[in-house]
This record gives structure tokens, sequence and C-alpha cells, in this order.
């Protein structure tokens, strides 16, 4: 009981703690909820940015299933960008894609691994690269959208891409420019786009031409070129800040600026704004100056690492500074790339028209083992855990699939399934198996039960459901059902759950318990107590034909009040005589004064399925003597074929086993129901 309240509770603060978490308003138009409205029957509740992906995770799912070599999700997720032409999230699925290309590093668990140094420079370089492949893309864009202006010519490659760019982009001379020039375009200039697309050799090309306008920068460019992480020894990171510090700090050429604050990761403060306009340039920037060592060297000012920056942009500036609501993927991206993979997800989620695409995410980081989950399920979507580095933050990864599938678990179950898979080795607050759990609950809210979890044939076999590919105990399954159906008290569910796990004790106790209060009605087309008694023979007869049988107290009392709802049919249907026969077999009640002390010693081993309904029994048999007794008196004197003598004999008979019922229902220790007795000796003494 405790148990199932706690998952109750669970449910219930996923909507709200979901519903809560600061659901941002992207639109003029009305959000739908956490909990969307339910849908009309039979329709699907997937719009088709969600079937797309759907479609995605079956063919995950049904790889790994059939024992195939594992395929990549990523590759899957982002091949539906391509469907939905949307550039936005072409460009998310490959910024995910090139972030996460790293290797993992062996550690105990995620934690150590995304903390260590040699990932987080791996995040940081797979951006660098993302930012640096994006700005050389939209460099030729603007060249080839302008061929006119940009004059493009010369030998291919970065450096005459970036000419012909700056062709565009810096038309005329600019004031404060130093070091001249290198083809009509200021020398730093060319340099810093050179850099801003990634070519280090294009960069070095134009050093090389221009070196002796540039004093000591070629020597510790070549270093920086040729460090295997783009870093300067101690000593010459020491000279250059200290040559930026006297001499280049207020120089009016920006872009001599960004490129030494570059080279030498200083001046961490500057953010550069004239040449860095855009979030991806002040990124691009900050990420070239994030170092990892802490050898002291380095002053507070010269010194960023990647919490400061992720701290800065997460908590500092926030969503309203990078104006997430109207530029959601910006925010996103900005996240993403400074490795605050859990942050960039929660936020995502929360935009209701990009949901979808968070929760892919999630799963591939998931599969990459790069997610950080949430200790405990009743944690927010997005929380920090005591122990963590202060910037980390762990996404509630159960509540994230939960939340997603609620919208369509009921409308599409097959698919809501699907994503339950993921959650095939996780454990709840209980230690229960979350794919487990999350299955039972969806077979009991979709009622799907033959097309989840199988059917049974009429020859008894079992026709397999969706969930036999995905669970190699499926009988576990069946059974954690059939139990949760039964706690919720649905027990015509159970029955059929437990015939389908085979557990023929648990299919009759529920029979029992169903059948009892029914069988005394009157039967008529379509009522409960029809229904309940179809059911029933169709198990007694499949039971019998098969062989099976349950615990023996179990198995007597089913088939005994199989046999009452025959009585009670004959009675109800005026057959007395027949009612008669039915009852006298069944050894029930006495009817004659000898049995009696047998009667009420056989009535202690009764199961209270039978024993509830024992006030009707004795009334239906005294009713039927008393009837008999009636046609008796109301037949001609003796005849014949039928003499007086007889009739006699058999009034008498009738009389003593009216007596007989009256002193069984006085020695019998059960309180029956308060005018039972009553009604018995008024028919006895009208029979007198």
């Amino acid at each position: 009981m405790l148990v199932q309240w706690e998952q109750v509770k669970q449910r219930v603060l996923h909507t709200l703690l979901g519903a809560g978490e600061d659901a941002l308003d992207f639109s003029q138009d009305v959000e739908p909820s956490f909990v969307s409205e339910v849908t009309a029957p039979g329709r699907s509740a997937l719009d088709s940015v969600e079937v797309a992906y759907g479609r995605q995770i079956y063919i995950f799912n049904e790889k790994i299933v059939n024992g195939h070599i594992q395929p990549n999700l990523g590759d899957l997720c982002a091949s539906v960008a391509e469907i939905l032409d949307d550039k936005n999230v072409s460009d998310m699925w490959l910024m995910v894609k090139q972030i996460t290309d790293v290797l993992l590093v062996p550690a105990k668990d995620t934690l150590k691994s995304r903390t260590s140094v040699e990932m987080q420079m791996a995040f940081v370089r797979q951006a660098l690269g993302f930012l640096e492949d994006s700005y050389k893309n939209y460099t030729m864009m603007t060249v080839y959208g302008n061929l006119h202006q940009a004059q493009l010519g010369g030998v291919p490659g970065t450096y005459q891409l970036v000419h012909s760019f700056l062709n565009i982009k810096l038309p005329g001379p600019l004031p404060g420019m130093q070091d001249g020039e290198i083809e009509g375009h200021p020398v730093w200039a060319v340099i810093y786009y050179c850099l801003r697309c990634g070519d280090l050799n294009a960069a070095m090309h134009v050093v090389n031409r221009v070196q002796h306008q540039l004093g000591d920068f070629k020597s510790w460019f070549q270093e920086y070129a040729n460090s295997p992480d783009r870093r300067l020894s101690p000593t010459s990171e020491n000279k250059l800040r200290l040559h930026y510090r006297r001499v280049l700090r207020n120089s009016a050429d920006p872009y001599k600026r960004a490129v030494y604050c570059l080279i030498g990761k200083c001046d961490i403060s500057d953010n550069h704004g004239e040449v860095a306009d855009k979030t991806e340039d002040y990124l691009w920037l900050k990420l070239n100056q994030v170092c990892f060592d802490d050898d002291g060297s380095s002053s507070p000012q010269d010194r960023l690492t990647l919490p400061q920056l992720q701290k800065q942009l997460l908590e500092d500036y926030g969503e309203s500074h990078f104006s997430a609501s109207q530029q959601p993927f910006l925010y996103f991206q900005v996240l993403f790339l400074t490795a605050q993979f859990e942050a960039a997800v929660a936020f995502l989620f929360r935009v209701e028209r990009l949901r979808s695409h968070a929760v892919h995410v999630a799963l591939v980081l998931y599969e990459l083992r790069m997610l950080l989950k949430s200790s405990g399920q009743s944690a927010q979507l997005l929380s920090q855990e005591p122990g963590d580095p202060p910037t980390v933050r762990r996404l509630n990864f159960i509540r994230l699939l939960m939340l997603y599938t609620r919208k369509f678990e009921s409308t599409d179950p097959r698919e809501a399934l699907q994503y339950f898979y993921f959650l095939r080795n996780e454990k709840d607050s209980q230690g229960e198996n979350m794919f487990m759990r999350c299955v039972s609950e969806l077979v009991i809210e979709s009622r799907e039960f033959d097309m989840l979890l199988g059917r049974l044939e009429k020859d008894g076999s079992r026709k397999p459901g969706v969930i036999d590919k995905f669970a190699g105990d499926t009988g576990a399954i069946i059974s954690k059902v059939a139990l949760e159906a039964e706690n919720k008290g649905l027990f015509e569910e159970a029955v059929k759950l437990y015939e389908l796990a085979a557990n023929p004790d648990k299919v009759l106790e529920l029979m029992n318990r169903l059948l009892s209060p029914v069988i005394a009605q009157v039967s008529a087309p379509q009522s409960n107590k029809e229904r309940l008694k179809n059911t029933a023979v169709a198990i007694a007869e499949r039971y019998r034909s098969q062989g099976v049988a349950g615990d023996k107290s179990v198995d007597a009392t089913f088939y005994l009040l199989l046999d009452l709802m025959t009585f009670f049919d004959e009675y109800h249907a005026g057959h007395v005589d027949r009612a008669y026969d039915v009852m006298e077999r069944l050894k029930l009640l006495p009817l004659n004064q000898e049995s009696v002390e047998e009667r009420v010693a056989a009535f202690r081993n009764f199961s209270d399925e039978v024993r509830h309904n024992l006030s009707e029994v004795l009334l239906a048999t005294m009713n039927i003597l008393f009837t008999q007794y009636k046609r008796l008196k109301g037949a001609p004197a003796g005849t014949p074929g039928r003499p007086q003598r007889t009739l006699d004999d058999r009034d008498m008979q009738l009389r003593r086993q009216a007596r007989a019922l009256i002193t069984f229902a006085g020695m019998i220790p059960y309180n029956m129901a308060g005018d039972t007795n009553a009604r018995l000796v008024q028919m006895e003494l009208l029979m007198n």
C-alpha cells in the first residue's frame, strides 16, 4: 500500500514540478500544459515531429532487441532534421553530434568522466571546431551571395575566402588599424578572420608575408600553432601578456587586441565587442581563452576556467541576457557548447514546441553515458546535488521521459513503450525496475492488455504482445501488471492477466471474489452476473480440458460457486424441482434431521465467499420447500395412482426438511442477515 502511494505521489510530483518549472511563454498562443488535453479516442496525440523521432527510436530499439550492432542514435535523430527541413534543428543536431564525438574517459561514474580535464578539454576542442566550421560556412555563403562585391579570385583556400569576405565586411579604410595592410585589408583583421575560420595555416601564411611589421609576434604565433592544445609555454605567455599590458591594452586596433588576447589567453574581462559582435563570436573567443592547467603563474584577470565560463553564461547572464524566449536555439547552443548539457536540455524541454528535440538530445547523451542524472526520482527536472562541483547540474532523466510520454501514452501506447525501454536499467526509490513499473502503469492506463501483453487463445496458449520483444521475462511483467490491477480493484482485468501469467490460484481466488456478490442475483442479458458467469464457465471449461487446477480449497470454492449459480438460475426461472435436485446433490444444507450436525461441521470448512451467500441459499431452499408444500396441498385428495398415504408422507417429509433447515440455521456459528431467521421461521410455520 505504501509503495503504491509512493508511486501515485511520484506521478503527481512529475506533473506539478514539471509544469511549475518556469514554463516559458514563447508565443502569443496559449501553450499546452505539461499534461496535454485528452485527445479524441482513436486519434494519435503525436504531432509530425514526434512521429518522425518515434520512427527513429523504433529503428534503434529494433536493432538492440534483435542483438544487432547498436546503431548511432545521434545519426538516427539527426536524420529527422532532414525530413523537417528546418535549419535550426539541422544545426542543433550537427552541434550535438560534433560536441559529443569525444572519447569517454574511463571512470567509476559519469561525473568523474565529465569533470576530468581530458574530457573537458575535448569538449572545448570540439566546440571550437564547430564554431569555426560554422563561421567558415557563413563566410562562404556571404561571399557566394555577393560575388560581384566579393571579387573572389586567386588560389582557392581560406586566405582568399577571407580576403573576399573582407571586401564585403570592411569595404573602406578603417581608422586606428595598425601594422599596415595585406592586399588592401588590415593585417590584423585578415589574421583574426583566418583564425575565426579555424585555419591556423592560413593565418601563418599572412604572418609570414608581413613578419617584418609584427615584431616578436611571429615566434609566438609559430609556437601557438605547433602546440597540440593551442597553448604557449609559460615563458612565452608571460612575455606576450607583458607586451599586451604595456603596449596594446589601449590600442585602437580591435583586431590586434583580440588576436593577442586569444593567443595569450589574457585580459579575460575584455569582451571585444567591436570584433565579436555576435554571440557565437563571443563564445569562440571565450572558449579560446579557457585554460585547464593551474600552474599559479596566471593572475586572476588572465585566467578563465571552464567552470567560470559556465557560471557566467548560466547564472550571471542567464536567459534574459541572451533573449532566450525569442532565440531558444541560440541559448541552447550557448549552454551546450560550454558542456552544460543538462541545463541546455532542461531549458529546451520547457519550450513546448521544441520539447521533442530536447528529449531526444537527452536520449543521445544517455546512450553515450554522458548524461548526469539526478540520484533521486523526486528531484526537479534540473537540480544541483550536495557534493557535486558548484557548476554541475543534473537532469531528472526519468521524469523527463515520463513527462514526454504522458501526452501520448493513452493514445499511442506502442510508442510510449519504445521510450520506456530506455529505462530498463534504471530503478525507482523503492529499488523497482523503472521499465517494469512504467509498463504496468501504461497497460493499466491504456487498457490495451491484449495488444501490449498478448492474449490467451482458445487452446490456452498465449499469443505474444508488443512487450515480448523487449522483455526476456514477460511472465514477471505480466504478473506485476496483474498485481497492480488487483491492487487498484480492477479484478476482472487482473483475472485475465493472471491467466496470461499462468497463475491459476490467483485466477480462481479473484473469480471467487467476483462471483460471490452476484450468484444470488436474477440473471439478465448483458448484466454483470451474466458477464461474470460466462467468464467463469469459460475458465472452468479451459481448466478442465487442460487438467489445470489451483489450490484445493480455492478450486473447490470456485466450482461450488458455479453450482450455486446454476441453483439460483433454476430457482429464479421457477424450476423449483430442478433447483431442489441441484441443492440435494451439493450436500450444502441438511435436507433431513440426521444430517444437520454433519452439515454444521462441514460448514466450518467453507470459504467466506460461500458463507456470504448462506442467507440467500437458505431462504431460496426454504422457499422451494414451501412452494412444493403449497403445490401438494393444492393437489386433489388421494387418487388410485397416488394414494392419500403417499401424499401424507410427502407432507411430513417437507415439514421435517423445513425443520432441519431451521435447526441448521440456529446451530451454525455465523451471523446471517438480520431477518433471515425470522423469515425462515415464518415459512416453516405456514407449513404446519
